[in-house]
């Protein structure tokens, strides 16, 4: 009867002379309705404004639907017999309008895949005020994206993942972030558990059955930053207390799964913490009346909810006998989730297209933040490490600026990505860098002011710069590097004065040509043991006096984002004080010669050299900076048997004199009091020399250890080395020692554990582990989530590679089929990048161009099938002799 009743209303309005009165019912009348009006590919046409939300949604975990009631008051600029909004996957049982007094049911018709709805009346609502009512419900889904669940141990969970249009799977609505309205949420939940949402719980109380759990009205939130989770959690509670920015103590809590019950004192402490020094840096009080920090199993990275943060598991759960790397992210990713609290939530882009400005900030915040707040873990270097990671995404022909048009709801995903964090967060810390820190803050603080509570774009964050910097070019050189893609190359050359003539051109690897680009660089300079240099190089050349004796130093600081090209003689003589290098310049260092050979100038033997040099370097990103770059070329296949050999050699040489006298004991929380750098120093080392060099001593060392700590002796192994010793145990143990470890992984819900184990599964090398896992691991409590992890480690890893590619090639379907939101969509293409031939590249662009054509991934498609052609081209030209150094590696 449905597609009958559909038919004759749209009669009605077909006879208005608005839809064709022959509309086919088959569709549902979808057809004819798509027909009323263009569907907005991207952002809506603004003919309807929200101004507040009333959600009420009962949530049982338990279940595979929740089902909401949601109204909304809004304000229509001109009478219309339809309005365009957002639901995916919603069973809209009930649509009424309510305006002048009176109701207009509505029917509702979702167009398109990525949420695009209409709601249509038989007669046109008036202008003016309306409240808009739905009934309705829809799925669970099972992977961090809109309202998603999970069971840990006997108990079901649910949270909410709405970054960035996935707010539509949870309730209708205008799913923009231009709409900033308060938003009051009732949760149903069973009798017990827990609700947690964006605004302090006023009352919880039995209604019929159900847990009704009322909180107070949102400030104003955009539909993304809305969060509401359910469960019977475990949490701990207490305050910030009152700082010279804030009068009141501010109430935190940690909440969690009850397996991580007697985890969450660290975090606690931590984030007090990091909350002052925020506020401290912002010059303004926490701006939310509380702060719920949040973890979930399956949640890959994190989510600035405004007021009710997200994490994974490990981000947060831990305590003082964590590792340096895991204290490293916690202070980082919480100092960067805490500053969206202001830049972000408190102020929010209009638009998507300047989501970099949020991300970027937060980016080089959290670096920041964390590393005020623990400087002993170093968390301010692996900023720039982010950066110079970021180049080489960034140093494709096929990519994006950081700002740019984003014209399609396909195309909003991929802003989240390298460009965005690790280029944007660079830029960030070069302007900083350039204008001082206070001038830069000042502009922050001055631009948080004037659009507190509200939203801002790109443009008034420039003004706020170029108004407290006193320097006009200020503004074009910060978008020169926002609006162009591409890595600035600045080539020095003697000008047989003692100084160099400096031009720069657009980064561009072997076989590639990038086209002409001119950036205003905030160029710094010094030699060794000398002082900085600075100068805004805007125009094509520029010259740089003589600096005195020592090597030269194209990227004083590390700060800048660009690569430098040098004379063979001046390479040679910065290789020489590598080890004595701050450790941004020595990044810096490595980023660029790296870079240089990829280019076909620098050669193998400079390579590793730097390498072998920069192991000396006391700061541990920088130690270990020169060897990832040889592991990156070593992963693709590049190498020649011999070459290989010599490879594993090199790492030995370099990293069993640092562990022989650093001392290796496995067992748990025995470096916990460590010097942080050093422990991070002996983590490096092991993982080298057990799975590049082979060390027989150390391996049989974690295998015992690790053999112990599943046998039952939890204090056998720390975290620190689970992946290493459980891939040890699957090389001697093969197939048989996989199943006996997924067994235990999948019995347990340590937030180490359990992915630790199954990513050593994933990567462990073995052709007939990875083929277990790709046909046979159907073990119901694999989450779709570590399943496709899975999949991408067997895919990503040398040794099994193919038989990850040629499981997509018959299974790529469920890897690409529906909604996995901004953690997984726009990455999917890269597991299959560490190929390395033309043909390859060839083969991937046949099989998944057709698939992703004109949906999210497809930009990343085409970044993996440059980077595979790319790889093929070096390896041709530069494979030989590359092994051939080597070989020579005694």
């Amino acid at each position: 009867m449905r597609p009958l009743l559909i038919a004759a209303s749209l009669l009605t309005l077909a006879i208005a002379g608005q839809v064709p009165a022959a509309a086919p019912a088959a569709d549902g009348g979808k057809a004819a309705v798509a027909a009323l009006a263009p569907v907005p590919p991207g952002k809506l046409t603004g003919a309807v404004r929200p101004l507040a939300y009333r959600l009420d949604l009962t949530v049982d975990p338990a279940k595979e639907r929740f089902s909401g009631h949601a109204e909304i008051d809004a304000t229509l600029t001109r009478a219309s017999n339809f309005i365009d909004l957002h639901g995916r996957g919603l069973a809209v049982r009930r649509a009424v309008a309510t305006a002048r007094g009176k109701a207009y049911v509505g029917r509702w018709f979702e167009l398109d895949p990525t949420g695009v709805a209409r709601l249509v009346f038989d007669a046109p609502l008036p202008a003016g005020p309306i409240k808009l009512s739905f009934d309705y419900d829809a799925p669970f889904q099972n992977s961090p994206a809109g309202m998603f669940r999970v069971k840990v141990g006997s108990d079901w969970y649910s949270w909410t993942q709405f970054e960035s249009i996935d707010a539509r799977a949870a309730f209708p609505g205008f799913d923009e972030p231009g709409f900033k309205v308060p938003f009051t949420v009732t949760v149903r939940t069973r009798p017990g558990q827990m609700a947690v949402s964006n605004a302090p719980e006023l009352s919880s109380k039995i209604e019929n059955g159900w847990q009704v759990h009322r909180f107070a009205p949102t400030l104003p939130l955009p539909t993304y930053l809305v969060a509401m989770m359910v469960g019977p959690f475990s949490s701990v509670s207490g305050t910030v207390p009152a700082t010279p920015q804030r009068a009141k103590p501010l109430p935190i809590r940690i909440v969690t799964t009850k397996e991580n019950a007697g985890q969450m004192q660290f975090a606690l402490e931590g984030t007090k913490g990091i909350v002052t020094h925020l506020e401290s840096y912002f010059g303004q009080g926490f701006p939310y009346p509380k702060l719920d920090q949040i973890t979930s199993p399956i949640m890959p990275g994190a989510m600035e909810n405004a007021g009710a943060d997200l994490y994974a598991d490990p981000i947060l759960i831990m305590d003082d006998k964590a590792s340096t790397s895991q204290k490293r992210i916690f202070g980082m990713v919480v100092a960067h989730e805490l500053s969206h609290q202001w830049f972000g939530d408190l102020v929010t882009p209009a638009w998507w297209d300047d989501i970099w400005l949020n991300e970027s900030f937060a980016n080089w915040m959290g670096f920041r933040i964390g590393d005020e707040w623990r400087p002993d873990l170093n968390i301010r270097a692996g900023a720039l490490a982010d950066g110079f990671g970021a180049m080489g995404t960034d140093a494709l022909v096929a990519g994006r600026a950081i700002h740019q048009p984003i014209p399609t709801n396909a195309q909003i995903d991929e802003a989240f990505d390298t460009i965005t964090y690790g280029k944007g967060g660079h830029v960030v810390a070069m302007i900083a860098g350039y204008m001082g820190d206070t001038k830069f803050r000042d502009g922050v603080r001055s631009y948080m002011a004037a659009h507190r509570y509200g939203n801002a774009t790109s443009a008034d964050f420039f003004a706020a710069m170029a108004k407290v910097s006193g320097d006009p070019r200020i503004v074009p050189a910060m978008q020169s590097f926002t609006d162009q893609q591409g890595v600035p190359l600045v080539t020095f050359a003697p000008d047989g004065k003692g100084g160099y003539a400096v031009s720069q051109s657009r980064f561009a690897r072997l076989g590639t040509v990038a086209p002409a680009t001119r950036w205003g660089i905030p160029l710094c300079v010094r030699a060794s043991g000398g002082q900085r240099q600075c100068q805004l190089m805007d125009q094509a050349q520029t010259s740089v006096p003589a600096l005195g004796a020592g090597a030269v130093i194209p990227n004083a600081g590390g700060t800048g984002y660009y690569r430098f090209e040098l004379p063979a003689a001046d390479w040679d003589k910065l290789i020489a004080v590598a080890d004595a290098l701050p450790g941004g310049e020595a990044l810096a260092l490595d980023d660029s010669l790296y870079a240089s050979f990829q280019a076909g100038r620098a050669s193998a033997a400079q390579l590793l050299a730097s390498a072998e040099k920069l192991s000396h370097n006391p700061d541990s990103y920088a130690a270990d900076a020169g060897v990832d770059s040889l592991a990156a070329l070593f992963g693709t296949g590049m190498l020649s048997a011999e070459g290989e050999a010599g490879y594993r050699r090199f790492v030995a040489k370099i990293y069993a004199p640092r562990l022989a006298a650093m001392g290796f004991d496995p067992r748990a929380g025995i470096y916990a009091k460590e010097d942080p750098e050093t422990s991070q120093l002996r983590e490096q080392a092991v993982l080298r020399l057990a799975l590049t060099a082979r060390d027989p001593a150390l391996r049989a060392q974690l295998a015992k250890a690790a053999g112990a700590y599943l046998a039952g002796d939890s204090a056998a192994l720390d975290p620190a080395w689970f992946d290493t010793g459980f891939r040890i145990l699957i090389d001697q143990g093969g197939l048989g020692a996989a199943k006996a470890l997924a067994e235990k992984a999948l019995a347990s819900q340590d937030p180490l554990f359990r992915p630790a184990a199954l990513g050593a599964i994933a990567t462990s090398g073995n052709g007939d582990v990875a083929r277990w896992v790709l046909s046979g691991m159907n073990d119901a409590r694999l989450r779709r989530s570590e399943r496709f992890g899975m999949i991408g480690g067997i895919a990503g890893s040398r040794e099994t590679r193919d038989l990850g590619f040629e499981w997509i090639k018959s299974n790529g379907q469920e890897l690409f089929a529906g909604s996995s939101g901004i953690f997984t969509a726009s990455r999917l293409p890269g597991i299959v990048a560490g190929f390395c031939s033309a043909e390859k590249a060839d083969e991937i662009a046949a099989l998944l161009r057709p698939r992703l054509a004109g949906k999210t991934g497809a930009l990343a498609l085409e970044r993996t099938i440059e980077r595979v052609r790319s790889c093929g081209i070096l390896k041709e030209a530069r494979g030989s002799e590359l092994s051939a150094a080597f070989a020579k590696t005694s």
